[in-house]
């Protein structure tokens, strides 16, 4: 208990030290806990919006899973029999399996077709009947089917069959309910089967809204009851069987993140049971590829993460040690009295240990739930400190979280513990003879640290750059936004390289500015200059913070903005509009033949393998023009297997041929600034006064040698070649990928080719083709207004691009909001530590040279001296860090952020990945900054302003 009240007391006596400490570490638990609480959050809630957009896409509810398997058996032995058996224990085990409760699920059983006809069927009417039916079984077919006239059949046991028909069989079969039928089995026992339709079903939605029976898949047959059809054709075999059904509607809102890899297994499981096992089986689980994707995601999500958080955890290692380090500081004169009065350093460490320890489960009790919020945070990120209302996250502490906090605790704890155990070896003669020496050279500076890290990161920056050149080189991919952890490392190995680098050499400035004026200099400056020229290691610390706040800082603002922007511009770029729209063409083409049937059938003749023109009628364009909505609406035709020649230089080949009116596609397409030598509509002007004038692409003039003025002809699928002359050469065209798909190991591959010209001269001269529709929206106009607006005005839409609805995607993308959110929040947290830090150190500063300021003041210096004493040695530390800091952020962002390049896919990078810079991100950054060096010195100021001149001088005569 004594050694508790001790433990108490020291905390006691250093309570803002202890507030400070606990601080950090309650930053550092929230910190580490809030990534797998975002992981797990952020994945969940896309992979449920990724299954409900399966249900929203193609009408099947995301949990949907059918197994259908035909029965090759034509007798019912005892091994099919066996078989059947071993696969409905199987389909039962699927839920179990997959780890997800099923919603509904049920069964069905077909037999062969068979000829069907009335009992009292005449001759001449049995020969010209052609209705065919089967015998099928329905599990819970009570509860599956409405019926909609007559009643349910039984199960009877004098071989008639009882059973439920659509009203189209019915009548196929020209008899009524209550009419006995007669089924006759085309298989060489030709077995003859009594039937009597006893009611009349139709689909029932609402029995079953996740696993609706559809009546209509499968009318002409007799709906019979399940346990008859089992003893009858199964264990009976009194009929060939040839499907076997079960459907499954799952719980999707089950299926979590770390449920994945066993859905997926379990899904390849049933595949791999089922083939071959009866027969031809068929296998439909529409949500397994969704779900597939998502296998290995969360890994990949938190190795981002702890990589983008490397930059805040270098300043939370750097302030907790920097607190736990100003604690032992002041209490080294009481380590060191306990040292000579016997007490072990085992003894001496248990203390801190204990003292650290209450510390940490303090920060356990508080950081997971600041996670929480912090995850909140991340989860409503848009941008670098920008913020949207999004959905919240459904967050819960889970074990992972505590079990990270744990970790992260612990470090926290034997960082904490190193300058105690340093302390603890100095002797009560040690200690004083130590005190008295003056302020020896840091580590860092004699070991050379900054030299060592700045050269570090430069030769991983080498490293890196070279990679990335290879990349591009070989047109090789890289998947998206999966960060290598060392692209953040190594920009934070820079910041702080770089900034004690520049602090070794800043001293020096200093001096050199005292001498140069030191006649001149008012005496608050003429002070401040020389306390820091004398003491210049005493503003280290906080110079460190400053510099690494303010560089971080701005290298999170560009990283982020570039990154958004690279990937909103390559999504612009590709769709080329708001909005492209392909409609529905007439044409005279033949249906789709199958030619390996074809082949075996004998068919497979010139009838087939004939080339014929086909001849599109051009629908309406007027419903399109006629959109509320759209500001401009332009046609684009489009054919990438046209054929170019060039007499000149005698080349020819393969060209993607676009053509457009000038007018509409000035006004209505999207084109990135700078991408090209001129502005878009320029070139556009060039063209327009000439119908034969095209551009072409920079890798087809270099190919056929084609410059300004030269004729190309074009021409496809067997047409005449018209000529054409070439007014301009670009290097990007919207929706164009100049990049080549892939290139050898010497870097040589096939570059695409392509040609800009009039659409009314591709038409008239060659041949209208189906073109696409370029829709641009006016301010405020959502897609969806467009959508009903296309509904309602019937036009048959066969393929759909909105830029709109990518743009959100990717916004949503777990990857980019994590990339967000952690620099956002990153930034926070580092100003909240520099704020705190800045505030510890000038506070403990000023309680340091309390004597002085009472000398100074007791000599006659006016007050406001004094503040400009302060404000001066402000200036030439904090503000000069901040400079610095700018300084390095601009030099950081200039060579590390094109490392990001890396990230995204080479081959479809387009616009080139370029560096993006917004003032707004810098006046944020500034003024944060400013914010809190105000609000610094005004607390330090009032509690300069507090200090008694008497009480100084007593404190000193002490």
């Amino acid at each position: 208990m004594a050694l508790w009240t001790m433990i108490l007391r020291k905390m006691a006596s250093n309570k803002w030290l202890q507030l400070n400490l606990w601080f950090g570490l309650t930053i550092c638990v929230a910190l580490f806990s809030s990534m797998p609480l975002y992981s797990d959050a952020i994945l969940q809630r896309t992979l449920t919006k990724e299954l409900q957009e399966i249900q929203h896409q193609s009408g099947v509810y995301p949990g949907f899973m059918r197994i259908s398997t035909s029965v090759s058996s034509s007798v019912m032995d005892e091994k099919t029999t066996s078989a059947i058996s071993r696969a409905d224990q199987f389909a039962a085990s699927i839920p179990e399996r997959t780890g997800i409760e099923a919603m509904s699920s049920y069964q069905q059983r077909k037999t062969h077709k068979m000829k069907v006809y009335g009992a009292d069927a005449s001759d001449q009417e049995k020969k010209i009947q052609k209705t065919t039916g089967i015998f099928k079984s329905l599990s819970d077919m009570e509860k599956r089917v409405k019926l909609t006239e007559g009643r349910m059949p039984q199960d009877r046991q004098d071989g008639i069959f009882e059973a439920l028909v659509t009203q189209k069989f019915l009548l196929s079969v020209k008899r009524g309910l209550g009419d006995e039928l007669l089924m006759v089995s085309p298989e060489a026992d030709r077995s003859t089967f009594r039937v009597i339709p006893v009611g009349l079903i139709e689909t029932d939605p609402a029995a079953d809204p996740y696993l609706p029976y559809l009546t209509t898949d499968e009318e002409n047959g007799f709906l019979i009851p399940f346990e008859q059809f089992e003893r009858e054709f199964i264990e009976g075999g009194k009929a060939r069987l040839t499907e076997l059904e079960w459907r499954f509607a799952l719980n999707y809102e089950q299926l979590t993140v770390e449920k994945t890899g066993q859905f997926t297994k379990a899904a390849t499981d049933v595949k791999r049971y089922f083939r071959g096992k009866l027969g031809v089986e068929e296998v439909n689980i529409p949500a397994t590829e969704t779900v597939a994707s998502y296998e290995g995601k969360q890994k990949k999500l938190d190795l981002m993460m702890l990589s983008l958080y490397v930059p805040v955890m270098m300043m939370l290692a750097f302030y907790i040690y920097m607190s736990a380090n100003l604690i032992i500081d002041r209490q080294k004169t009481e380590i060191a009295v306990l040292r000579s009065r016997g007490a072990s350093r085992f003894q001496i460490m248990c203390i801190y240990v204990l003292e650290s320890t209450l510390l940490g489960i303090s920060a356990l009790a508080v950081g997971p739930i600041l996670g929480v919020w912090f995850t909140k945070i991340l989860g409503a990120s848009n941008g670098f400190l920008e913020f949207v209302q999004r959905s919240a996250l459904e967050i819960s502490l889970s074990s992972d979280a505590y079990r990270i906090a744990v970790i992260a605790v612990s470090g926290a704890i034997m960082l904490i513990l190193i300058p105690a155990f340093l302390a603890s070896k100095v002797s009560i003669v040690s200690h004083k003879q130590q005190s008295a020496r003056l302020a020896h050279t840091p580590f860092w500076y004699k070991a050379g640290i900054d030299f060592l890290l700045v050269g570090i990161s430069l030769y991983l920056l080498y490293n890196f750059n070279k990679r990335q050149a290879d990349l591009k080189r070989l047109a090789l991919d890289s998947e998206l936004l999966q960060m290598d952890p060392l692209v953040f490392l190594i920009p934070a190995l820079f910041i702080l390289g770089g900034g004690l680098l520049v602090l070794r050499i800043y001293p020096w400035l200093i001096r050199i500015i005292y001498v140069s004026g030191k006649k001149w200099w008012s005496p608050p400056l003429y002070s401040s200059l020389v306390q820091i020229s004398r003491s210049s290691g005493q503003y280290l610390t906080i110079n460190v913070f400053l510099i690494m706040t303010v560089a971080t800082g701005i290298f999170s603002a560009n990283a982020a903005r570039t990154i958004n922007d690279n990937l909103d511009s390559k999504i612009q770029y590709s769709v080329g509009t708001d909005i492209v729209i392909t409609s529905k063409w007439e044409s005279n083409a033949l249906p789709p033949v199958n030619m390996a049937s074809a082949a075996q059938t004998g068919s497979a003749n010139s009838e087939f393998t004939e080339q014929r023109r086909v001849q599109y009628t051009e629908p309406p364009f007027t419903p399109f023009e006629e959109l509320e909505g759209a500001e401009s609406v332009a046609k684009v035709f489009r054919k990438e297997e046209a054929r170019f020649s060039a007499k000149e230089s005698g080349t020819s080949g393969k060209v993607e041929l676009v053509g457009i009116n000038t007018l509409e596609f000035g006004n209505t397409a999207w084109m990135k600034n700078g991408l090209m030598d001129y502005p878009l509509n320029s070139y556009l002007n060039l063209i327009a006064p000439n119908p034969k004038a095209v551009l072409i692409s920079r890798s087809l003039a270099d190919k056929a040698k084609l410059e300004p003025g030269d004729t190309i002809s074009v021409a496809w699928d067997g047409l005449n070649q018209i000529p054409l002359t070439v007014y301009g050469i670009i290097d990007y065209w919207p929706s164009w990928n100049p990049l080549a798909v892939s290139r050898d190991a010497e870097g040589k591959g096939t570059d695409p080719f392509l040609i800009v010209g009039h659409l009314s001269t591709i038409q008239n001269r060659l041949a209208i083709e189906p073109y696409e529709v370029w829709l641009k929206l006016k301010d405020g106009v959502s897609s969806q207004e467009i959508y009903t607006q296309l509904e309602q005005s019937k036009v048959p839409v066969t393929s759909l691009r909105d830029a709109t609805q990518e743009l959100v995607r990717s916004v949503n993308d777990p990857f980019r909001m994590a990339i967000n959110g952690v620099m956002t929040l990153g930034f926070v947290i580092s100003m909240l530590i520099c704020f705190f830090g800045f505030l510890l150190f000038w506070t403990l500063t000023l309680a340091g040279r309390s004597l002085q300021y009472g000398v100074l003041r007791a000599m006659g210096m006016p007050f406001r001296h004094i503040i400009g004493m302060l404000v001066s040695e402000q200036m030439l530390t904090s503000v000069a860090a901040v400079l610095i800091g700018v300084m390095i952020g601009n030099v950081t962002s200039e060579r590390f952020v094109p490392l990001f390049e890396m990230s995204f896919a080479t081959t479809d990078q387009v616009p080139p990945f370029q560096i993006t810079y917004q003032l707004s991100d810098y006046l944020q950054v500034y003024g944060i900054i400013g914010s809190m060096l105000i609000i610094g010195l005004t607390v330090i100021s009032f509690r300069l302003s507090r200090t008694r001149i008497a009480e100084a001088l007593r404190l000193g005569e002490e």
